[in-house]
């Protein structure tokens, strides 16, 4: 073997991703020779002795924030929440606060603690730039009982969605997994997990589509994913849309509009619905015929 960048090797000899070792490199943590090195592309020869330091992980907690918040439903078991767009779900390195955890922690009265300490009382998460509804577990059993629902595909989750172009109603059935060149993104690889999306027509608009978009599966990124591999992303996607479509809406248009499951104590169905909100709605009637 040649010789190859630091941050290649590195990460194939920690098993940490690329990324995490760029930051580590350029954070002073890496050493060549027993030099250190900030260099992530510095070429290295087989022969050359390379070392990282990786800091221990920082004990977080997430703490109560009085952050505005749509509470839809609640009782003594759970909640259902309306997220809006570009609030990231529950705290992580860079996001320690104005999360909907820290949100919930200030407007909920108990939550699960199955989550830990960051995710407590979350069952599923949207995107950051995703809005709509959330459902929040209270209690332990409700939360184990709500987990095996999704897990059972007995929770009923109605998205409406923009795509770019004209397309049929369908079934996209392509396995998902981790981008193999880009580890912050999803893609559709052969061997990833299986994912399916149902997705109906509700309106043509000017080079879009308006889609009532039922998640089979719940795979990171699932929808956005799956409509970019058949050439349609959905407007306002800067990670998977490409250029045009990008640039097409403010916003992602994805708005998580319908929940449907059976309360995990009563038993009871349930179902709730929230309006996109009104940067969803201006952005789809700019593209109205």
């Amino acid at each position: 073997m040649g010789a190859e960048r630091l941050d290649v090797r590195l990460a194939r000899e920690t098993g940490l991703s690329r990324s995490r070792v760029e930051r580590l490199i350029a954070g002073g943590m890496a050493r060549v020779g027993g030099l250190t090195e900030t260099k992530p592309g510095r070429k290295v020869l087989p022969e050359d002795e390379v070392a990282v330091a990786v800091p221990p992980p920082v004990s977080m907690e997430a703490r109560p924030e009085d952050l505005p918040l749509t509470i839809v439903y609640e009782d003594a078991h759970l909640a259902v929440v309306n997220k809006p767009c570009g609030m990231v779900v529950h705290p992580a390195a860079g996001n320690e606060t104005g999360t909907l955890v820290n949100a919930l922690l200030h407007h909920l009265s108990g939550l699960s603690g199955i989550g830990g300490t960051l995710r407590p009382g979350i069952v599923h998460r949207l995107d950051k730039d995703t809005s709509g509804l959330l459902l929040v577990a209270k209690d332990d059993a409700a939360h184990l009982a709500l987990s095996a629902a999704l897990k059972a595909r007995e929770i009923r989750k109605t998205y409406l969605a923009v795509a770019m172009g004209r397309l049929p109603g369908g079934v996209i059935e392509a396995p998902i997994a981790r981008h193999p060149r880009d580890r912050k993104r999803m893609a559709v690889v052969e061997g990833g997990r299986w994912a399916r999306t149902e997705y109906q027509i509700l309106e043509n608009l000017r080079g879009a589509t308006l889609l009532s978009v039922n998640l089979i599966t719940g795979r990171t990124h699932q929808i956005r994913v799956h409509m970019a591999h058949i050439g349609h992303p959905l407007l306002g996607d800067r990670v998977y849309g490409g250029h045009k479509a990008s640039l097409m809406a403010a916003r992602l248009m994805l708005h998580a509009w319908r929940i449907e499951f059976a309360h995990p104590v009563t038993g009871e169905p349930m179902r709730f619905e929230v309006p996109a909100p009104a940067d969803f709605t201006d952005a789809f009637q700019k593209l109205s015929l």
